[in-house]
Formats: structure tokens, C-alpha cells, sequence
């Protein structure tokens, strides 16, 4: 049983994968690829996978290494190219193959549309340059050929239920008040979500309620990423020339969005691996007496002159 929490313990403890060691690294043009691309890396480095970004025949990719020295391209169509900002293309082709073995390659993943209105879609095709469904068939795949260094922890699993919390405090609403109908009801969520950060009972039940924001594919801020990039979508089917300026900063939001979850990818570690402060001493109930001196320690009056 100890030997079971210590392995627990040291799988949440697998830090994420490295940034790429070259001199691009520093580029502030391979930063801004590497923000956009973030909602792609960051998942996949969570599992331990290394991550880079390459320009392909017409578009930049991320190449992942796998532990068999094989590895991942995942990229937007190449041919044609795509029009699309890079990291948020109209589909995602994953495919896997191996330097030394050309006769290695295999399709992880395709929801490019077709240009042929008769050829048959693959099924993913209907999710479109969604990022959740490319991960999810990354990490089964992967699964299936034993090359995931980190796999799924349950409470990073979608289809697992996370840890129970300590259960929230009690509702300060008398009895009898009636249900509160808020007109901001993901706000009011989130608030909820807040209320209970509040008034956590340990430092393990602050870091899982950090995880529901951060988890790099179904966590918060991971959805509000999505959300964006469908609002971006949205504001180019307008006929005026400012969707596709509208288009383009919500995009850049999502980025940004992403960009801030790369940051605090920790932070759930390091929240979960503090220790609370040691309670303050208890003072007396009643102030100590100040200790009586002896007359004989009081100082002896001066003599008296006479005449």
C-alpha cells in the first residue's frame, strides 16, 4: 500500500517535458509559433513527449519524438496550404513514421476536409482544427503501442471521476430564501468555483480544484481557448472586412489564453506539495506576575549628615 502512494506520488511528480534545445528557442519569432501551437505542446509534454515546431512543405508543424525514436507531425494540410493562422488551421493530420524505416507510417489522425466532394471523410473530419479529439486519439494510440512515458492519471482522464473535495460550506441563505436565478450563470460558476477555493480545507483540495482551470485539454482555461477560436470562426462568416480583423484578435486571445496555462503548469503540483503553517502558540490566559524583589535586594538610602 505505501509502495502504491509513493508510485502515485512520483507519477504526479513527472515534470513536463523540456523546452527544444536549439538556438530558435530564443527567436522571438519561434516564441510567438510556439505560443500559438501551445494548446497542441502543452498537453502532449505533459505526457512526457518531447515537442518542437518545423516548417513542412507549406506550413509549420509540431514534430513530436517518441520513446522508439519514431515520431509525430502534426500539421494543417500541407497541400494545398492551408490559409489559416498557424496553430489554428481548418484540420489537424497527425501522422507517425521513423527516420530509419521508410516502410513506417501510419495516420494517427485526419480532420482535414477533403477537396474531392465524392471522397469518403474520415470520422474525425466533422471535429475541424478542434485540438481536444486530436489528443485524445494521440494519447489512445499511443497507448495502444506502449510509448506514452506519462501516462493518463485518473483524474486527468475525461471519462474518470476526479478526487472528492471537501464538500463546500453550508449555504449562508436563511432557509426558505429563494434560489438565486443569475443572469451570468458560467460567471456565477466560476464564482462558485472560487467560494470553494475559499474555503478549502487543505492544500490537496486547493491544488484539485486548480486542476479543473488547468488541465491542459479539458480544464478551464483549455475550453476557453476553444471558446475563442469558435468565436473567431464565427466572426469570419460576417460580410464586413472587420470579421476577419475581429476574427484575428480573438484568435490571438485564445493564444494568450494558452500561453497562460504553459505558464502555470505547476501550479497544481506545487500547490498540492505545500505544507500548512504551523498554528500560532497559545498565549497564557492570564499575564505572568512580575516578580516580587526582596527588600534586602532594594538599594540602601544614603546616610543622613549631622551637625
Amino acid at each position: 500500500m505505501a509502495a502504491d502512494e509513493a508510485n502515485a506520488t512520483d507519477a504526479r511528480a513527472t515534470p513536463i517535458a523540456p523546452l527544444p534545445d536549439h538556438r530558435d528557442v530564443n527567436m522571438p519569432w519561434w516564441q510567438e509559433l510556439w505560443r500559438r501551437h501551445a494548446h497542441i505542446t502543452t498537453p502532449l509534454r505533459a505526457r512526457g513527449l518531447p515537442c518542437d515546431i518545423e516548417f513542412g512543405l507549406s506550413a509549420y508543424i509540431v514534430r513530436v519524438s517518441l520513446p522508439d525514436d519514431s515520431y509525430l507531425s502534426i500539421s494543417p494540410p500541407q497541400e494545398p496550404s492551408s490559409d489559416h493562422p498557424p496553430g489554428d488551421p481548418e484540420g489537424w493530420i497527425a501522422t507517425r513514421e521513423h527516420p530509419d524505416n521508410q516502410t513506417l507510417f501510419e495516420v494517427l489522425y485526419d480532420s482535414a476536409p477533403s477537396d474531392n466532394p465524392g471522397a469518403r471523410q474520415r470520422p474525425e473530419a466533422r471535429h475541424g482544427g478542434s485540438a481536444q479529439p486530436l489528443i485524445d486519439a494521440i494519447d489512445h494510440r499511443l497507448a495502444q503501442l506502449g510509448l506514452l512515458p506519462h501516462p493518463l492519471l485518473p483524474n486527468e482522464s475525461p471519462h474518470v471521476h476526479p478526487p472528492q473535495l471537501t464538500p463546500p460550506p453550508p449555504s449562508k441563505d436563511a432557509p426558505g430564501t429563494p434560489d438565486r436565478r443569475p443572469a451570468y450563470v458560467y460567471g456565477d460558476a466560476l464564482r462558485e468555483l472560487t467560494d470553494r477555493l475559499n474555503g478549502a480545507e487543505s492544500h490537496a483540495d486547493a491544488a484539485a480544484l486548480l486542476h479543473q482551470i488547468l488541465e491542459p485539454t479539458d480544464g478551464l482555461l483549455a475550453q476557453l481557448g476553444e471558446f475563442f477560436e469558435a468565436a473567431g470562426e464565427k466572426a469570419k462568416e460576417a460580410e464586413e472586412d472587420d470579421g476577419f480583423d475581429l476574427s484575428y484578435d480573438l484568435a490571438d486571445a485564445a493564444a494568450e489564453i494558452r500561453n497562460l496555462g504553459e505558464v502555470l503548469h505547476v501550479a497544481e503540483d506545487r500547490m498540492r506539495a505545500l505544507t500548512p503553517l504551523a498554528p500560532a502558540p497559545r498565549l497564557p490566559s492570564t499575564p505572568a506576575r512580575a516578580p516580587s524583589l526582596h527588600p534586602r535586594a532594594l538599594p540602601s538610602a544614603p546616610p543622613r549628615h549631622t551637625r
